[in-house]
């Protein structure tokens, strides 16, 4: 008898190289700014992505009211709000609430992170307040 749990075939769109060397997968999202859309779930509103900032690019403040998880694979990458920086192999938790600034410094070629995302980013201008925001939604009219 078959056992039901066993997956019978593999799916190849969830088996693919995640940093793709053809660069019509990466979609831009700022200046100095792409991702890479790996998953974009609608029903659970959370999406996986990898970010990939040049250097000298900054994502602008944003918040998350939901955990987001984070895994550098090439560069490097900091917080203006913090004194930490995320290098490859490094694992990122960032806590709902916080406004924080990503940066990709000027010595920094490129980095790469791979993203979990639950829920939205907010954007704040230099008040607090919020004028933007990114959910898997606006992923996908990219």
């Amino acid at each position: 008898m078959k056992n039901p749990l066993q997956a019978t075939q593999s799916i190849p769109d969830f088996v693919t190289e995640a940093i793709p060397d053809d660069e019509r997968l990466w979609v831009p999202q700022a200046d100095k700014i792409w991702f890479r859309p790996l998953i974009l779930n609608t029903t659970n509103g959370e999406w996986v992505n990898l970010l990939r900032i040049t250097k000298g690019g900054v994502m602008n403040r944003h918040r998350h009211p939901a955990p987001v998880y984070g895994y550098v694979l090439k560069g490097e990458w900091r917080y203006l709000e913090h004194d930490w920086i995320a290098k490859p192999g490094m694992f990122v938790f960032e806590p709902p609430g916080e406004i924080h600034t990503l940066v990709v410094d000027e010595g920094v070629e490129e980095m790469i992170t791979l993203f979990h995302v639950f829920g939205a980013l907010v954007y704040f201008d230099g008040d607090d307040n919020p004028i933007q925001h990114d959910d898997v939604h606006t992923k996908i009219e990219m």
